[in-house]
């Protein structure tokens, strides 16, 4: 039979071939990835880091505590170091610091604890002679009575929250109390710690950055170090400044317990932002004893003296101890405080400084040799 168009002339039946191939460009994503292990892969990078800043955020204090520690080990640093270089070993150098540290700390006590248990008996001895002023209408805290009635709201606030009421502001008051001392042990032990084993701890960080960079890794962290250190003398200096014109302040006004008052308020102004505006309260109160208007002249002086402390003395104080502009120091309190509170505030200065000289050894360089 003559061969026909259909098996092409030569007489052999064509087998059909395989029919048009199938383009799979459209199944793959990005970097020829399967569009499907690419949507995994981004499901689980969102889900872990959403677990991770969930962790971050419960833990929070925790790291702040951790940060907080490592900062006091860090400001204390070169203390031990002039100790160590006077021929104490390490253990023993930082043994004498916390042996100092629990010094000062006691001796603020045997000043700071008469006084005010001095004033907790008179409290206590005034109570009953104002309660019978509250029941004599020809008294002043009678008259204020009749017109507020302040006995008949204070009684149905009780009889309001009842025993329950009570004891949740006294379980409360207990867990802020236990909350207190764990965070306090947690920031000692880590702190005593850290300054045990700085040089260890710096050796294992420098080990993440390459060989040939280490050194000049080991130069910048020294002098950051070393800043930080003279930052917390400067903040020293100025707490000294702080208690010496609260002192005087005290002595001229004769406010009582001018010593006592000094040695709190210079310890307090060690505390960024809060600390003498604290401060600044707890004198003023102790002056009512004198007069409303010692009172009210101790509240101003507060008030001048925290302005001129932020805006004059901190920022030049700091600027000669750690090299930073005072625009910088205002702004970087004011940022640390808003983003971790007190302990932001107290190592934003520090953080400044190390952002600066990283800025300076690596970035600006760079940009003056181009």
């Amino acid at each position: 039979m003559a061969a026909g168009p259909a098996d092409g002339g030569d007489g052999r039946d064509r087998v059909p071939g395989p029919g048009p191939s199938i383009h799979r460009s459209g199944l793959r994503g990005i970097g020829g990835r399967s569009w499907v292990a690419l949507g995994f892969s981004l499901g689980l990078g969102a889900t872990l880091a959403w677990l991770t800043v969930k962790t971050v955020l419960e833990v929070g204090g925790l790291l702040t505590l951790f940060l907080l520690a490592a900062f006091i080990a860090i400001a204390l640093e070169p203390v031990v170091v002039w100790l160590t270089r006077h021929g104490l070993r390490r253990g023993w150098a930082v043994a004498v610091v916390l042996v100092a540290l629990v010094g000062l700390f006691a001796g603020f006590l045997a000043l700071v604890v008469p006084p005010v248990a001095d004033e907790i008996n008179a409290l206590v001895k005034a109570v009953p002679g104002w309660l019978r002023e509250l029941h004599d209408r020809n008294s002043a805290l009678g008259r204020f009575e009749d017109r507020y009635h302040v006995v008949e709201k204070a009684k149905q606030q009780f009889s309001s929250g009842g025993a329950g009421g009570l004891a949740g502001g006294l379980l409360g008051a207990g867990r802020m109390v236990i909350g207190a001392v764990t965070s306090a042990a947690v920031v000692i032990v880590v702190t005593v710690y850290t300054m045990a084993f700085l040089p260890s701890l710096k050796r294992f960080c420098l080990r993440f950055v390459a060989a040939r960079k280490r050194p000049h890794a080991r130069a910048v962290t020294e002098e950051v170090l070393a800043r930080v250190g003279r930052y917390m003398l400067g903040n020293v200096l100025t707490s000294v400044i702080a208690g010496l014109a609260t002192f005087i302040w005290c002595i001229a006004l004769g406010i009582p317990y001018p010593a006592a008052l000094g040695v709190f308020i210079a310890l307090m102004d060690l505390i960024p932002i809060v600390g003498t505006t604290i401060g600044g309260v707890v004198v003023s109160l102790v002056a009512l004893s004198v007069s409303l208007p010692v009172a009210l002249a101790t509240a101003g002086f507060y008030v001048g003296f925290r302005l001129a402390e932020d805006y004059l003395i901190v920022p030049r104080v700091m600027r000669f101890a750690v090299d930073v502009h005072p625009l910088v120091t205002v702004v970087g309190v004011l940022i640390g405080g808003a983003l971790l509170g007190v302990v932001g505030a107290l190592v934003a200065i520090p953080a400044a400084v190390a952002i600066g000289l990283i800025l300076d050894e690596h970035v600006f360089a760079r940009t003056d040799r181009s």
